[in-house]
């Protein structure tokens, strides 16, 4: 097993994970269950979604495509958020 992606957050392997096994690519989350043993710590790069060396160039690029929309839709919502409080959450 090789790893394709290293996750910030449990969701992000998720979503990795459904679309590489979408094409037919087996994955596996190693670390997924590390998250509830940290406590108060931040759980940030527990995670690794792995696959077979066999299937390694095809989730690649898989996984470039997922990313692209991870950050796409990351900066949506920054946008959205401004937009929506012009002052930066100044207000308390």
């Amino acid at each position: 097993m090789h790893t394709v992606y290293r996750a910030e957050n449990l969701i992000d392997a998720h979503l990795v994970k459904d679309a590489l096994e979408a094409q037919g690519i087996p994955a596996f989350i190693a670390g997924e269950y590390l998250t509830g043993g940290v406590g108060q710590l931040p759980a940030m790069d527990f995670m690794a979604v792995m696959v077979p060396e066999s299937s390694l160039p095809e989730a690649s690029a898989i996984v470039r495509e997922v990313e692209a929309r991870l950050s796409d839709a990351r900066l949506a919502i920054d946008e959205d958020a401004r937009r929506d409080d012009p002052l930066g959450a100044c207000a308390i």
